[in-house]
């Protein structure tokens, strides 16, 4: 099987999100309003799950595509997959 594909592309969106995190303790620390910190936590996660998302369609798009050669490979990426799903 080829190398896994890199993500460095991701980097900084997750270092976007690492600032708002710290940005959300920021808040926290400072008494900052309810909703305010809320809104901000739910930017991250949205953020979160557009890096997830991309970090998903990569991993399809060359780790499940190339277990298309072997039987068992593919078998085994769609068990993961399927695991991935149901966490």
């Amino acid at each position: 099987m080829k190398d896994h594909p890199s993500h460095q592309s991701q980097l900084s969106a997750l270092k976007r999100v690492e600032g708002q995190i710290r940005g959300v303790i920021k808040m926290i620390d400072e008494g900052k309003y309810c909703i305010d910190v809320i809104n901000q936590i739910k930017a991250a996660k949205a953020a979160l799950v557009r890096i997830e998302s991309n970090v998903l369609k990569k991993h399809v798009e060359s780790c499940v595509v190339e277990s298309f050669k072997n039987k068992k490979a593919l078998d085994n990426k769609v068990e993961e997959l399927l695991k991935l799903i149901n966490k």
